[in-house]
């Protein structure tokens, strides 16, 4: 059962680099006013949900004490990240604000993961 977990850990991990790799792969585009997501950002945030479920009922199938309120605040700043990914897949242009806000969401949530303990 550890060894599925750190399958799941790497997993999401690799949903994270997809979805922070299509973001700095558009920050020159950015400067350029042309900045777009990127298929794969939606797929790692998909990635992202998906394996955090699973860690977290892995975890409780362990008996592994997991902090409910923590999980609670990274599934609503992903939710966030992914209902812009979602909404604004399809725009040929994003407002550097809304382009931002993906990618400092998601590094907020990496630093969540780590530092709250």
């Amino acid at each position: 059962m550890e060894t599925l977990t750190h399958v799941f850990v790497g997993l999401h991990i690799l949903g994270i680099a997809a979805l922070l790799g299509g973001f700095f792969a558009q920050l020159t585009a950015l400067r350029n006013g042309t900045a777009r997501v990127q298929p794969g950002m939606l797929h790692g945030a998909l990635t992202m949900l998906v394996t955090g479920v699973v860690l977290v009922g892995l975890n409780q199938a362990r008996d592994v004490p997991v902090d409910n309120v923590k999980i609670g605040v990274k599934l609503a700043v992903l939710v966030v990240i992914l209902a812009l990914v979602y909404v604004k897949r399809d725009e040929e242009r994003l407002s550097p604000a809304v382009f931002g806000s993906i990618g400092a969401l998601t590094t907020a949530n990496v630093f969540i993961a780590v530092l709250w303990t």
